[in-house]
């Protein structure tokens, strides 16, 4: 099983972020005073991250926020834009169907992050 690690300076923006305009559910939230120290969510078509404040986790040597590139499987690409715009999120690519064979969309997050939700699966 695979988790990417994503650092944000507001990760509780990123938290209602996540949840709300991208469709993940939240599972666990550990807090560090009024900051989020771990968090994960959960994909509902399976998979997820893990998250947390930039700074907050020793354990984390790369922390540069809003740098990252996540890929997505999602039967659905249309909703997530379709969520993204009514939030007024950043869209990277408007949906599109790729040469092979694929719908993909892509989003920023609240701190940069570019987010692709397609429907290919992988080789």
């Amino acid at each position: 099983m695979i988790w990417p690690c994503l650092m944000y300076r507001d990760a509780e923006a990123a938290r209602v972020f996540l949840t709300e305009v991208f469709g993940f559910t939240e599972k666990v939230t550990v807090r560090d005073g009024d900051r989020i120290a771990h968090a994960e969510v959960a994909w509902p078509e399976g998979g997820g991250i893990m998250y947390g404040t930039v700074g907050n986790h020793p354990d984390y040597p790369q922390q540069v926020p809003g740098t990252q590139w996540v890929c997505v499987y999602t039967k659905d690409p249309d909703a997530v834009h379709e969520r993204a715009v009514a939030a007024k999120a950043t869209v990277m690519t408007e949906p599109y169907d790729a040469e092979y064979g694929a719908r993909n969309v892509a989003i920023a997050d609240s701190e940069g992050n570019v987010w692709t939700f397609g429907t290919y699966q992988g080789a």
